[in-house]
């Protein structure tokens, strides 16, 4: 399973760091793609200064957010991996986003998506690298949510060379019978799934 690591807020030195994997030309079965968190703060959850009011309910919503966080994770994680089994079940059937590869359109349900499972994501043996920076959780309720997050994603390229692209996200969740589903994302920036050839 791909390790989640969380990491202190940004600095400047470390703001441009670039992480290579020591593997080299490991075989495929060998390669696990990785899901790095940054929060800022540390547990990713903004909160006033003065914390002494923090209440019964107050440790609930953070809990919440943090399921927020946890389930994006796994999702970019499904998505890493190539695995349309795992992103459907955390997907809601009418999924809708606007993001790079529908050209501006709004784009409904998961036939879209699993074009993308099948003939990139699924064939590509070369380790992906996601860092989420500083995700923010928005509560709508006991079952809704939304984050917004910056998703900056590490690969190699045909060549050989690492490469980075970055996206801006948001995804809306929706929690329907004890679980939460994606019913929306919108992705501005690179695509998300890097063409490598």
């Amino acid at each position: 399973m791909p390790s989640v690591f969380l990491s202190q807020p940004q600095t400047n030195s470390t703001r441009n760091s670039i992480v290579t994997s020591p593997k080299g030309n490991v075989p495929s079965a060998a390669l696990e793609p990785q899901t790095t968190v940054i929060h800022n703060p540390v547990d990713g959850i903004k909160e006033s200064s003065d914390s002494s009011n923090t209440t019964i309910e107050d440790d609930d919503v953070k809990a919440r957010k943090q399921e927020i966080i946890k389930i994006t994770e796994q999702l970019i994680e499904a998505v890493n991996n190539g695995d349309f089994e795992a992103y459907a079940k955390i997907c809601d059937p009418g999924l809708t986003s606007f993001e790079p590869e529908g050209l501006g359109n709004l784009v409904e349900g998961m036939d879209f998506h699993r074009f993308y499972f099948d003939n990139l994501l699924s064939k590509n043996s070369k380790p992906i690298h996601t860092t989420i920076l500083n995700p923010h959780v928005h509560m709508i309720g006991e079952d809704a949510a939304c984050i917004a997050y910056i998703r900056l994603t590490q690969f190699v390229d045909s060549q050989g060379r690492p490469r980075s692209s970055q996206s801006e996200e948001t995804r809306v969740w929706h929690r329907r019978d004890s679980r939460w589903q994606n019913v929306h994302f919108h992705c501005s920036g690179a695509p998300a799934a890097p063409l490598q050839g």
